[in-house]
């Protein structure tokens, strides 16, 4: 199961990492286009609005290629018996997937959340084996697998 997460959330990130390549070569493009044709206030304006939504993107690039990072550090053949960076964790029911904070998926009819070690729940669990229990927000968690 954890191979299939981890495929899933490479495969998503460089899909969207794509995506930002294209739209920004897309950008990129126009601006040359739009230097050769135009002159004046009009033309340096469009220019100027080119350029935030390319900076834009490429700080949407950079996050993910981040993430891509922290995923490219995951050996999914590795068990843990503790939760660690790269861990698939079922608490309360739920599946986590400790790595970055990224979309929901399904993989093998269950639902994974990931999140990244940083965040409230993701600290509570880092270091926690099978049948530790926590409490955050006032909810009670008890971890039942750590794959």
């Amino acid at each position: 199961m954890k191979h299939h997460i981890v495929n899933r959330y490479k495969e998503m990130l460089q899909d969207r990492i794509d995506v930002f390549q294209d739209m920004i070569s897309g950008l990129t493009e126009d601006a040359q286009n739009d230097a050769k044709g135009s002159a004046g206030d009009k033309h340096e304006t469009a220019l100027s609005m080119m350029h935030l939504e390319q900076e834009k993107l490429n700080h949407k690039l950079r996050e993910i290629l981040e993430q891509k990072a922290i995923l490219d550090r995951i050996d999914a053949a590795v068990t843990h018996h503790k939760v660690a960076l790269g861990s698939v964790v079922q608490a309360n029911g739920m599946w986590l997937f400790i790595a970055a904070a990224l979309p929901k998926i399904t993989v093998e009819d269950k639902t994974v959340y990931a999140l990244s070690p940083q965040s409230p729940l993701g600290s509570k669990l880092m270091g926690n084996a099978v049948g530790s229990s926590f409490e955050l927000n006032g909810k009670p968690y008890v971890i039942e697998t750590v794959l």
